[in-house]
């Protein structure tokens, strides 16, 4: 008789011995246990467990080396699966992340790394973004699947409240301006509040709506224009506008036609100045010309 089939035998007679202690320690009970049929459900149950516990336990220790060899190989088996599987047991991980930390829902504006778009969906594996161009703010037709194991090690920005309205800043380079740059500024600004009048109180009211939720201050509602220099000397008129973000572009592209006419308008004031002084100059006799008409 091989090892594994004198097992299985002394494995029967465990079971039979065990199925014949309940069958005589319940009969016992009940010859014993009087009239109270509390106190002999309690002793049988008890025995039943206790017989159970030892049928179990003698039972692991005739079989504990095919135990032991069994989860051996269950162990190499569920490692390999693991290697195999790695990256979707991330994606599922990272899935538990998100809906537990929340930090965006359906319909969010979000951006990580370079991707920026709305959530469409969410499921197990990814996450399904609609890409919306960072300079247009408009949809570019076309959908970002990012694997959920990415959002546990990216930082995820949160872009909900410019979906609404935006603080959009963008700036103008003159390579050699001939003019003062601050006598733009006046009329720059004052371009920029009419463009911005019609949502002057939304605007204000969704700026402290948005400083309240986030608990910081932000810039805005009311536009900023501001001059600077570059890195290589250039001067920069930097404008900064707090707007719906569906105006932005069209408000953006006004400002730029603004700002080139008034300086195309104050570099021809400029000239026509130059010139009224070099002719007024050329009148003015010098003092030999003086000399000599008195001479004469």
């Amino acid at each position: 008789m091989s090892l594994f089939n004198s097992q299985l035998f002394f494995s029967f007679l465990l079971f039979l011995a065990a199925y014949l202690a309940k069958i005589g320690l319940i009969k016992l009970i009940n010859r014993n246990a009087g009239t109270k049929s509390t106190n002999r459900r309690l002793h049988i149950n008890t025995a039943k467990n206790a017989i159970n516990m030892v049928f179990i336990i003698a039972l692991l220790m005739l079989w504990s080396n095919e135990l032991q060899n069994f989860a051996l190989s269950i162990a190499a088996f569920v490692v390999a699966i693991v290697l195999a599987t790695r990256e979707l047991i991330q994606c599922f991980i990272g899935f538990l992340y998100i809906s537990s930390t929340n930090p965006f829902r359906v319909g969010d504006w979000i951006q990580t790394n370079n991707q920026f778009g709305e959530v469409a969906e969410t499921d197990w594996a990814k996450v399904t973004i609609l890409e919306i161009s960072a300079d247009t703010y408009a949809y570019t037709g076309k959908t970002i699947f990012l694997p959920n194991n990415q959002l546990m090690t990216l930082p995820i920005k949160n872009m909900n409240y410019m979906k609404r309205y935006i603080n959009h800043s963008f700036s103008v380079v003159m390579d050699c301006i001939k003019t003062n740059p601050y006598d733009l500024v006046p009329k720059l600004y004052a371009k920029a509040e009419g463009y911005c009048f019609e949502f002057t109180d939304v605007a204000q009211r969704y700026n402290k709506l948005i400083e309240n939720r986030l608990g910081v201050q932000i810039a805005g509602p009311a536009p900023t224009i501001k001059v600077q220099t570059t890195d290589i000397g250039k001067v920069s008129f930097v404008f900064s506008i707090f707007c719906p973000t569906s105006k932005a572009k069209k408000i953006e592209q006004s400002l730029i036609s603004d700002f080139y006419t008034l300086y195309f308008k104050a570099q021809e004031n400029a000239e026509v100045n130059s010139l009224s002084v070099s002719d007024d100059n050329a009148l003015i006799p010098t003092n030999n010309q003086s000399n000599s008409v008195r001479n004469t």
